[in-house]
């Protein structure tokens, strides 16, 4: 028991000092480390440079690519003007009046076409300021319209999604990203419709006690918002910022139904390969692959300047960096809290959970290893090495579709995952210049509670009716 403490003490730890704004490179080690001596049973150097550093190499081997090529689109995007453009695309469609969905939808459609969730929240924001200064709705709203559209149906429920988290259950069920593609609209469709009816609701209450959008900021005067005119004349046509969009959701659907699974891939089977097979790989290969194509076609659509397109290639490597030793660090914060004794009895409390359904079982593991790391993809990562083999033999056995692990695995990491000490949600807070205190009800209801109903419901709807 002893174990156990010291695992909650230090995921307590974690959470208040992630609160107090300490980075996570610092904390996750830290935090490992005290759950360790805690322990008892580990040599705790040993620990740190073979566990924790080793889990961190393997994550970034693992996913690196994804997190460079997402970050490179994204940057390429940002500076081009298309993701500007398709903000006031959206906005346009739907009316000023609307303000709230207006941003839903324009973070939907870049986070759905892979830009990374940091890069929209930097991209969105602005325009999100003006819009709801304008419609005089509180600003306190305004991280939970962006995580909304960021960090929900399109991160982890709409099938296609180049997210890393729904890229990661790949490699374990052998499925692609366009996995249980109908389950997984109906899972979007709850989480949206839940979500702006929160956001209506809170809008509403808001004008009823005569909140306004609140006092200006000094960033806010900083950063004057250009106008209708000049932005227009900046902005590149509707066709060329919506083409990298179309482009690698299309290339991802080509590369993994039609192009690879026709590849004479028997190499794979040599042990400098890893001894693996075509199904655990295909999945991560089109995405590489349609990311690079896009990268070219978006270069080409949108640069006239190599200088320019250079600098905007070494800015987007760059800003992958962070996000994925973030994410690393949590990753092997899990795992080296997933190696202590304590985690033993977690882990067969989990697993001896609905024995009889490896879908509520997964769902729990994943939100709970979500929960502890505060990292979707880290926690995912960690339940699926962990349990992923365990869920995709008994899913054969009990002749259940992998696609239907996919997008259970995926939807759950991204319910629990937003708890206060998530460091995107720490981030997208102190953009926006609000607090826990102000925004985060909002910011829970929308990325945790929405999300946890939809994963119930597909997780009934699968276990009935199957995948589909």
């Amino acid at each position: 028991m002893i174990g156990v403490a010291g695992i909650v003490l230090s995921l307590l730890l974690l959470i208040y000092l992630a609160y107090r704004d300490t980075s996570v490179l610092i904390l996750a080690p830290v935090c490992a480390l005290l759950a360790v001596m805690c322990d008892g049973n580990l040599p705790w150097l040993a620990a740190y440079t073979q566990i924790f550093m080793g889990s961190v190499g393997q994550f970034v081997k693992d996913y690196f690519p994804l997190f460079l090529l997402g970050a490179l689109l994204g940057k390429l995007m940002e500076d081009s003007g298309c993701a500007a453009k398709i903000a006031n695309v959206i906005v346009l469609a739907v009316g000023v009046e609307r303000t709230v969905l207006a941003i839903v939808l324009s973070c939907a459609i870049l986070t759905y076409g892979g830009v990374s969730l940091f890069v929209v929240v930097f991209a969105v924001f602005p325009l999100s300021r003006s819009l709801f200064r304008e419609a005089t709705i509180p600003r306190r709203l305004i991280p939970a319209a962006i995580a909304l559209g960021s960090f929900t149906f399109t991160m982890t429920a709409l099938p296609g999604t180049m997210q890393i988290q729904n890229q990661i259950p790949m490699q374990f069920f052998r499925t692609t990203s366009f996995a249980a593609p109908g389950l997984g609209c109906i899972g979007g469709a709850i989480m949206l419709l839940l979500g702006m009816l929160w956001l209506n609701s809170c809008v509403a209450r808001a004008r009823n006690n005569g909140e306004g959008f609140g006092p200006l900021l000094s960033s806010d005067e900083s950063s004057p918002v250009t106008s209708d005119a000049d932005a227009s004349r900046s902005l590149p046509s509707a066709w060329k910022a919506f083409a990298p969009i179309v482009c690698v959701i299309g290339l991802s659907f080509l590369f993994s139904q039609l192009i690879i699974p026709g590849w004479d891939v028997s190499y794979l089977s040599e042990e400098r390969f890893g001894k693996t097979e075509l199904s655990k790989v295909v999945g991560q290969w089109s995405t590489i692959l349609s990311l690079f194509v896009t990268l070219l076609i978006t270069g080409v659509l949108h640069y006239r300047s190599v200088e320019k397109l250079r600098v905007s290639l070494s800015l987007g490597a760059k800003s992958s960096l962070l996000p994925v030793l973030n994410t690393a660090c949590e990753y092997g914060y899990g795992n080296t809290i997933q190696s202590l004794a304590g985690f033993a009895v977690v882990q067969n409390f989990v697993t001896g959970i609905a024995p009889a359904n490896p879908l509520v079982s997964e769902a729990i593991a994943v939100n709970a290893l979500a929960a502890i790391t505060g990292s979707a993809s880290g926690g995912l990562s960690i339940a699926l090495k962990t349990l992923g083999e365990t869920y995709y033999d008994r899913a054969i056995t009990m002749g259940i579709d992998p696609q239907l692990l996919h997008r259970v695995a995926s939807m759950s990491c991204g319910c629990l995952d937003s708890l206060p000490h998530n460091g995107a949600v720490i981030t997208l807070l102190l953009i926006c210049g609000v607090t826990h205190r102000q925004s985060y009800r909002d910011v829970g209801v929308v990325t945790v509670i929405c999300p946890l109903v939809a994963t119930a419901v597909v997780v009934f709807l699968g276990t009935v009716f199957g995948s589909f």
